[in-house]
């Protein structure tokens, strides 16, 4: 992968076969720690400490279609690549948490790559799940939530064109006000 935004791709669409309803995106960029924090955490049905312990495999996978699953040892190894580190929590009807710490400028850290358009896709994917995402950089913050704008909408699909392009927009003026930082 590439960079972030395919990572919470992933992760999110992990999530989502998880039976999530509520996903938590976070990037956080502290330029004077030197720091990028990704982390993702949902309501899905979560792991038991045997699966968490496997996940890291690249030959173990819960899906039925392949016999591999790479996201998450793709991550971990992004992380360790670039002076970070790398966390999962589960706990069975909790839910996970997914956690990586990057050396911001570390020449492996990977760039963010397409946020907006990884957003817009899980939205339009999967409109009635909530997701919450918060972009941090040295204590500014960008942050949209599905569950907020869906009551503003009034019955309005949050998947339908014109709200997925204000979406867009949206998120693209975000980031471009906190300088779309890596």
């Amino acid at each position: 992968m590439r960079d972030f935004s395919l990572h919470i791709l992933d992760i999110a669409e992990n999530s989502i076969r998880a039976e999530a309803h509520r996903l938590e995106i976070s990037i956080e960029i502290d330029t004077k720690k030197d720091v990028l924090v990704l982390e993702i955490a949902d309501d899905g049905k979560g792991m038991d400490e045997q699966t968490v312990n496997m996940v890291l495999d690249p030959f173990f996978t819960t899906k039925k279609t392949r016999r591999f699953g790479l996201g998450l040892p793709l991550l971990a190894q992004a992380a360790k690549m670039a002076n970070g580190e790398f966390q999962i929590d589960s706990k069975p009807g909790k839910g996970t948490r997914v956690r990586a710490t990057f050396q911001a400028s570390h020449i492996d850290t990977k760039p963010l790559g397409d946020i907006p358009q990884t957003l817009v896709t899980l939205i339009v994917g999967h409109p009635d799940v909530g997701f919450r995402y918060v972009h941090r950089v040295d204590g500014s913050e960008y942050s949209l939530d599905t569950e907020e704008i869906r009551e503003q909408l009034d019955g309005i699909p949050l998947n339908s064109p014109e709200v997925i392009e204000t979406i867009r927009k949206n998120v693209e003026q975000g980031l471009d006000n906190l300088g779309r930082k890596r």
